[in-house]
């Protein structure tokens, strides 16, 4: 340890460093033959300690909170009274040791955490208005058109599009994808992500404050900013295990005569483990969470997950990729498959439908040339009319194609596919159909939902019946519900009898179901969106299967911070009895109690979960399905 360190660590912990000092000084006092020194200073030091903690805790009772820094405060009193000078210091070391250590811990599990805050971009190059120079700005003053240069191995500052003819980027820490990403003109950059080996310029899509990056620091300060239930649930144990304490005290010293013995036995029960190891494990669970792209805002959540019986689930975007594809070109007699492609994708040109992407980018794929026009008009929800040349082409849903081309025929669907239709002058060309493609790993999602015990899943979904019940068949959901609007949603979930229950959502129109649900899951890879704030949960990874790891993480948190606090009392209560019937001196005792401490601080850190997320890259790697092996402990 170096000087800096070392005084960076008196710094941050005083009475514990004062506690050691005073501790040196009063072994060099006792070789010095100065008893009554030693005795006066470690018994004044304690007292000053316990003055100072009980102001705590007055504050904490005035707060409604009893905590079970009472038996501390006692033991220490206890011993001054009886002489036991020498344990009522260890008993302070350990009190104020005991703070270090939780202060050390949760820093050492929340370390995820604290990397995405300690990489958010501070400096951007921007160029100049003629694009001849760069100059250094804060990011934020960054403005969307602004053109920047990211040097090799710097962060991206802003979201933006790159400019450059291609580019490889490291996503890791936005994506999880540990390999590094080839991006070319026009592709989407994320903040946060670290340019290669070559400089590149980019065009900034949005400012700092919108940026993914950004947003992904504003999910966690709020995760790292929440006090969870079972925490307040250690609290309440302090009044059982205040009273037990004081009775096996009160028992000792009225049987023994000797009111050492009643000093001796609340030293060992100083309840230090109570109070660390749940907030250790919390803050494990949520640094492992964010180490699996899942931000968990706030420990109370962790512990609803391992609670939760009912998943409810949105269709499109969640259990589909949300991105139709075609699958289909359908022309009829006279037209051929490139043709009828190519005069839909250069009408859609102009339409804001979801769809008209797809359209454009099978065309592209194709490699067939667009044309342009002069005059094109919309009909929202309807179709587009676009004057190619000479000729109107349509391009939209069957009923409005009729309007202009009566020999229009409805084409034979699949469950999960839609068709456009497209009409030339009043004829009739054919259909493209788009399907929008099933997760692949959406069935073996529920599964994994089912060992976790979720009891039932439901999807909740704004199409029609037919499509939502074929997804629901083939991923294995057993309750679907159609044609839902927001409002629809949120009274379905309000109306699930089995709780907790979570939802899994991705689109705007899920923020409000996602609000009221006891777990909102947001499927925010693609940006934060107002599904993303309303939501408990946000996975920061375009995989289903993370849902699932959410809750095997709540279930493992919880499982380990229960243990750690009985582990605790175990402990505790077994040193009470043999205190309590003489064999454990103060002296001793109060040593003991520090191996208790470490102990269920020790079991604690295992909710950070190194072990068990090297278990499952290890399976995924040698062939086990990464969703299968979500759930490995």
């Amino acid at each position: 340890m170096t000087m800096s360190t070392l005084l960076a660590a008196v710094r941050r912990y005083p009475l514990v460093a004062t506690t050691v000092a005073l501790g040196l000084v009063g072994a060099v006092l006792a070789l010095t033959g100065q008893p009554d020194a030693v005795r006066w200073l470690f018994s004044a030091f304690g007292l000053a300690v316990a003055a100072y903690e009980a102001v705590g805790m007055v504050r904490q009772l005035r707060a409604g909170t009893f905590g079970v820094d009472f038996l501390a405060i006692t033991a220490i009193v206890a011993t001054v009274l009886v002489g036991e000078y020498v344990a009522t210091m260890i008993i302070v070391l350990m009190l104020t040791g005991g703070a270090a250590l939780e202060d050390f811990a949760v820093n050492r599990a929340k370390r995820e955490l604290d990397a995405l805050l300690k990489r958010a971009p501070q400096i951007a190059h921007r160029y100049t208005a003629d694009l001849t120079e760069v100059e250094d700005v804060p990011a934020t003053e960054v403005r969307i058109g602004d053109h920047l240069l990211v040097r090799p191995a710097e962060i991206v500052p802003v979201d933006g599009a790159l400019l450059s003819e291609s580019a490889a980027f490291d996503e890791s820490s936005l994506t999880g994808e540990s390999l590094p990403v080839e991006r070319t003109a026009g592709d989407a950059i994320l903040s946060g992500s670290i340019n290669g080996q070559a400089a590149a310029t980019i065009r900034a899509t949005a400012t700092a404050a919108n940026s993914q990056y950004q947003q992904i620091i504003a999910l966690v300060e709020e995760a790292a900013a929440s006090k969870a239930p079972v925490v307040r649930l250690a609290d309440r144990y302090a009044v059982p295990f205040t009273a037990v304490s004081l009775a096996i005290a009160g028992l000792a010293w009225l049987f023994s005569g000797d009111p050492a013995r009643f000093a001796e036995v609340l030293v060992v029960a100083t309840p230090c483990p109570l109070l660390i190891s749940a907030p250790v494990a919390f803050m494990g669970g949520m640094s492992r969470a964010a180490r699996n792209g899942i931000i968990v805002k706030g420990g109370g959540v962790l512990e609803t997950l391992s609670r939760a019986k009912t998943a409810v689930f949105d269709k499109t975007g969640t259990l589909t990729h949300g991105t139709p594809t075609i699958a289909r070109v359908i022309p009829e007699p006279g037209f051929g498959e490139d043709e009828l492609l190519v005069l839909a994708a250069s009408a859609e040109q102009y339409s804001s439908h979801v769809l008209a992407a797809s359209v454009i980018a099978a065309a592209r794929a194709r490699g067939l040339a667009l044309t342009s026009t002069d005059t094109a008009h919309e009909v929202p929800a309807h179709g587009v009319i676009a004057r190619l040349g000479s000729a109107e082409i349509t391009v939209g849903k069957l009923s409005y194609i009729r309007d202009r081309a009566p020999d229009a025929a409805a084409t034979t669907l699949e469950g999960g596919e839609l068709a456009i239709y497209v009409a030339v002058d009043g004829r009739f060309a054919g259909s493209i159909v788009a399907s929008d493609s099933l997760r692949s790993n959406a069935r073996q999602t529920m599964a994994d939902f089912r060992a976790l015990g979720i009891t039932e899943t439901v999807m909740l979904t704004g199409d029609a019946r037919p499509t939502a019940e074929h997804i629901a068949a083939l991923v294995g959901i057993e309750t679907v519900q159609a044609d839902c609007l927001p409002v629809d949603k949120v009274d379905a979930v309000r109306g699930l009898t089995g709780r907790p229950v979570i939802m899994v959502g991705d689109g705007v129109n899920d923020a409000p179901v996602l609000a009221v649900a006891d777990v909102g899951i947001a499927m925010g890879a693609r940006g934060a969106t107002a599904a993303s704030e309303s939501a408990d949960v946000v996975i920061l990874i375009d995989d289903l299967s993370r849902t699932a790891r959410a809750v095997a993480i709540g279930q493992d948190t919880i499982r380990i911070a229960l243990q750690s606090i009985w582990l605790g009392i175990a402990l505790s209560l077994a040193l009470m009895i043999l205190a309590a019937v003489g064999f454990i001196p103060a002296t001793v005792g109060a040593l003991l109690q520090e191996f208790v401490d470490l102990a269920t601080i020790l079991n604690a850190l295992r909710a950070i979960g190194g072990r068990r997320d090297a278990a499952v890259k290890a399976q995924s790697s040698s062939g086990v399905p990464a969703e299968t092996s979500a759930l490995v402990r």
